[in-house]
């Protein structure tokens, strides 16, 4: 492969490995070997040269003096980022020779890789890595995090994650966003959207807080976390009383309209706005403009799958353009992802034959605390890279109480000393993507890229690839398999005849292009849909055969903690997760991590805008600062962002989140939990 890295100088194509559904591509300059400036790519066409800070600004990031350079090994306790430099050879020997002492002693299970996309590049998030791990034996990680849960509701309902092109949704009329801080995580569908307001198109915004995307709505609509699913049903029960649907399509690509149309009676505007908050009124009319306005196009967003039964919310919210038949209108429908339309090989790229048969225990992500403190046989090392589960996790302080296990030998791969990484006994410095060769499948719009190594690596840093060629050869293994270059796993990845869309893209055209339409011309309908009727399951057989309800309905959530706050830790518009936490221009960006309240709980607590509060449960507690107003409704708070540690600041929100896992596909329910919010110096407070 030609790299641009051995070129000093110039303008190079690339893309953002950040865990984006826009997936940019980009244009690099160099000069003197180091990156100078980030651009969006003009040729791109979705990203259109358009691009957010957070990329912008990534040169920062990939120059940070804190940036790791060279192989480190422990010297003090746990937790005290007391390190040494060592060699690569004595790193990858001491992880070698302690992993082969736990597999004689107590089996390969005794060892976790603990991962997610950090760097969304499917080499370095699943690829050399999940081949070594299968070779090795080792416990599986059930990789749930993010969007499982609405994934397996979505497809419940449509099959697979294929909904709308974006690129189509120019032509809707109205744009619903539904649980996405839009602006913030896919400002490219606010783009198209605000082209298509010029033309006359209408934004709604539902979201538990007044966040960016909801300031640039035309209409706003607050919702109780965990109650969309309410809504959608009440939706429904009027555009069908109000005969608002469209009946030819439901009779031809549907089954279960006739079910469904009898269940929704019971979901009348009065009783959804008991539940919701949302007023009856605003019920009606939402549901009459979405009737009445075509096409119309849903975003579902991750935010409303994190909840205790946010399978089942998406899964109802998807039903909705059935009912209208907005699947037939270019640009209406919805969109939760499309990951289907540039499916690739993942047998090949990750060859789970190598586990020979075997079936190694697995455990869930989510339940990182639990895993370290209460399996049983214990898990005795940890291979940590592309996250940061002291921060990321749930029920983070369990988390970290398990890290501090000085029996548990842990490994971090990572491009700083993260909270993570100061519990590790080997940390190994990480490429960044711009160094690396690596493929990117948007998981939104429908174009695959190759990034070509920008610039030469940081220092003695490797990436995920190179680390794991390295271990498989100090273990003895011989496979050629774990040999594979970067570029065989690519050329294997692509070589998908399972996915048509995929037929004319390749290594070597996507090595000449760059970036690569998938081929995707004909609409969703009249397509057969991969579900067991091959049509849209408003009623699902295999739902209820799963132990679910076969419609779509609203559950309430499960009993957390006694306390008056329903929290929500959202995301933030400078930080991704954990990363770019630790970078100080972004924490300017951003300034501080804040509470938003309502501003009649804050006056019953004598709670003023600006003051730091005490946001606590019975699984932590952190220290914000208020925002007061009436961004939230009353019995809610919000925050944004998972701030790094700083100095003594108690900012771990995780702390306060609970381990459930949602109703299907083992999700994370961080917008479930409650807590209890009080001025820091209230006397009344419990130690």
């Amino acid at each position: 492969m030609n790299s641009f890295a051995e070129q000093p100088n110039g303008v190079f194509k690339s893309v953002c490995s950040l865990d984006c559904p826009d997936q940019c591509g980009l244009l690099v300059t160099k000069k003197d070997g180091k990156i100078i400036k980030i651009q969006g790519d003009p040729d791109h066409p979705v990203t259109s040269g358009n691009i957010c800070n957070k990329v912008r600004n990534m040169a920062e990031r990939i120059y940070d003096k804190k940036r790791l350079s060279t192989p480190l090994k422990r010297v003090g306790a746990k937790g005290e980022s007391a390190f040494k430099p060592i060699s690569w050879d004595e790193a990858i020997s001491t992880i070698s020779t302690r992993w082969k002492e736990l597999m004689d002693k107590e089996g390969a299970e005794s060892i976790l890789p603990y991962s997610f996309y950090g760097n969304m590049g499917k080499l370095a998030a699943e690829g050399m890595d999940r081949r070594f791990f299968h070779r090795l034996g080792a416990s599986n990680l059930e990789r749930t995090i993010c969007s499982k849960a609405g994934s397996e509701g979505y497809n419940y309902t449509m099959g697979a994650g294929i909904g709308t092109d974006p690129e189509e949704t120019i032509h809707a009329k109205l744009f619903i966003f539904w649980g996405i801080n839009a602006v913030s995580t896919n400002m490219h569908q606010v783009t198209i959207a605000q082209k298509a307001r010029k033309n006359g198109a209408k934004i709604v915004v539902i979201d538990v807080h007044k966040n960016q995307t909801g300031r640039l709505a035309d209409w706003f609509i607050p919702i109780r976390p965990g109650t969309d699913a309410a809504l959608a049903l009440g939706m429904m029960h009027v555009l069908f009383k109000e005969n608002m649907h469209d009946e030819a399509f439901l009779s031809e690509y549907t089954a279960g309209s006739e079910e469904l149309k009898e269940h929704v009676k019971q979901y009348d505007p009065e009783t959804v706005a008991f539940i919701t908050g949302v007023k009856s009124d605003d019920i009606r009319r939402l549901a009459r403009m979405y009737g009445e306005t075509s096409p119309s196009l849903i975003r579902i967003g991750n935010g409303i799958q994190h909840h205790d039964y946010g399978g089942m919310i998406v899964r109802t919210v998807s039903c909705l353009p059935a009912v209208t038949g907005q699947w037939l209108h270019a640009g209406g429908g919805a969109i939760k992802h499309n990951s289907a339309v540039l499916g690739y090989n993942r047998k090949a790229l990750q060859r789970p034959d190598l586990l020979q048969g075997c079936t190694p225990r697995s455990f869930n992500m989510n339940r990182l605390g639990r895993v370290l403190l209460e399996t049983d046989p214990p898990v005795r090392s940890l291979f940590i890279y592309g996250t940061n589960p002291a921060v990321v996790a749930p029920e983070a302080n369990k988390v970290r109480k398990g890290l501090l296990r000085e029996d548990l030998f842990v490994v971090v791969h990572d491009l700083f000393l993260t909270e993570t990484a100061k519990y590790a006994d080997i940390v190994l410095p990480a490429t960044s993507a711009f160094e690396n060769t690596d493929f990117y499948t948007s998981y939104w719009h429908h174009f695959i890229q190759l990034q070509k190594p920008v610039i030469e690596r940081y220092g003695d840093s490797k990436s995920n690839t190179e680390v794991f060629r390295l271990l498989a050869e100090a273990m003895g293994f011989t496979e050629q398999e774990l040999r594979d270059s970067d570029e065989e796993l690519i050329r294997q990845a692509l070589d998908f005849p399972e996915n048509p869309y995929i037929e004319d893209i390749d290594y070597n055209s996507l090595s000449h292009h760059s970036f690569m339409r998938a081929n995707r011309e004909n609409p969703l309908f009249p397509c057969k849909l991969p579900t067991p009727s091959g049509k849209i399951e408003l009623y699902s057989e295999k739902m209820k055969q799963d132990g679910f309800p076969a419609l779509p309905t609203h559950i309430p959530l499960h009993k957390d903690e006694d306390f008056p706050f329903l929290f929500v830790p959202g995301p933030n518009h400078n930080f991704l997760n954990s990363t770019f936490s630790n970078n100080e221009k972004h924490v300017k960006l951003e300034k501080a991590p804040k509470i938003f309240i309502h501003i009649k709980d804050a006056a019953s607590r004598g709670i003023e805008d600006g003051e730091i509060v005490r946001i606590w449960n019975n699984r932590g507690e952190c220290e914000l600062t208020a925002s007061v107003g009436e961004q939230v409704l009353p019995g809610v708070v919000v925050s944004q962002g998972l701030w790094a540690d700083m100095d003594d600041k108690k900012q771990l929100v995780n702390s306060l989140t609970p381990d459930r896992l949602s109703d299907m596909g083992g999700g994370a329910v961080f917008f479930s939990g409650k807590v209890q919010v009080e001025k820091l110096n209230d006397k009344n407070r419990p130690d």
